[in-house]
């Protein structure tokens, strides 16, 4: 090993900080499952609870145990790689250990019986923006929500500042939508996925990425076309505070949010993140404003959102709203 993890884990628990591991097999599911057990038992003791599985191999070139005992080649959706990934899940589900699955099999309900099964990825996720060819459309988050999204969680990995990929257009959204991205794209296990240097040059943004809840108590789903917008809220599940994101495709558009889904009789400090009057995916995707302002129930949100654009506000409980 390169590192040192029983000092590493000592060091972050004394951080308060948890490592999560990254089980990239190249699709060898074979060599993967020689050492799952052992790997497992170690993450246990070490508390490292949670893991990313990855499966990267070409078409037909995922590795399995053939009906002889030895290596044989599968489809990543073949009867052997399904089998596979069952034997996954109860294995860490023994070791306490939450799985988050990439290149996963898709989603069948399986997180019911397996809870520990908490998040996939199973799409065109945040990566094909920095190296697509195509990128992801600004569209393409409006679609997700109502079709790979019903299925369940997502590991997007959203949050990016860095818009000049490799990908011909780069990341064809504005920051506001990355933000938004967080709380439309449901996953109880969240990643802030670009560079840490994007990040430590625009603390402002980065702020609702520190704050933003990843696991929700209650889901509102106030308004949405397919491929085009949609406007969802949550509940934190350990708080009152609620979180809204807004999307759009490549068009601009005005939405009117009543925000009816807080507790009648409270006043909350909305924290809003929204495109700024310049703001588009094609030019100028960092333009964003940062404000605040008290509501409550009875107020009516107007969300300006830039082609390509979003907007993400949280909501924090204040205390009893003032009488008339």
């Amino acid at each position: 090993p390169d590192f040192d993890i029983e000092a590493v884990t000592a060091h972050g628990r004394s951080k308060g900080v948890q490592l999560i591991g990254h089980h990239e097999t190249g699709g060898n599911a074979f060599h993967y499952e020689q050492q799952m057990d052992a790997g497992f038992a170690l993450y246990e003791r070490l508390g490292m609870h949670s893991v990313k599985t990855g499966y990267v191999a070409d078409a037909g070139g995922a590795r399995v145990m053939g009906p002889d005992g030895q290596i044989a080649m599968a489809w990543h959706e073949s009867q052997p790689m399904a089998q596979h990934h069952m034997r996954v899940v109860e294995t860490a589900a023994r070791h306490q250990v939450a799985v988050n699955a990439h290149e996963p099999f898709k989603d069948t309900g399986l997180r019911r019986t397996y809870p520990n099964m908490i998040s996939r990825e199973g799409a065109r996720g945040m990566e094909f923006s920095a190296w697509g060819q195509p990128g992801n459309p600004p569209e393409h988050e409006p679609n997700l929500v109502f079709t790979r999204l019903l299925a369940g969680p997502m590991d997007y990995t959203p949050g990016i500042f860095g818009m000049e990929t490799r990908s011909p257009g780069g990341v064809q959204t504005t920051w506001a939508k990355q933000l938004a991205l967080y709380v439309v794209i449901y996953s109880p296990v969240q990643m802030a996925a670009d560079l840490l240097v994007n990040y430590e040059a625009n603390p402002g943004p980065f702020q609702f990425i520190k704050d933003v809840p990843c696991d929700w108590a209650e889901t509102r789903v106030l308004n949405g076309e397919i491929g085009d917008f949609v406007t969802i809220a949550r509940k934190d599940r350990n708080s009152d505070v609620w979180a809204l994101g807004a999307i759009t495709d490549e068009h601009p558009r005005v939405l009117t949010t009543p925000l009816d889904f807080l507790d009648d009789g409270r006043r909350y400090r909305a924290e809003i993140y929204r495109d700024g009057p310049n703001a588009d995916w094609k030019a100028k995707r960092e333009d964003i404003v940062i404000e605040q302002r008290e509501v409550t129930s009875a107020d009516v949100l107007t969300l300006a959102l830039a082609p390509g654009g979003g907007q993400a506000i949280r909501f924090v409980p204040l205390g009893r709203a003032r009488r008339a």
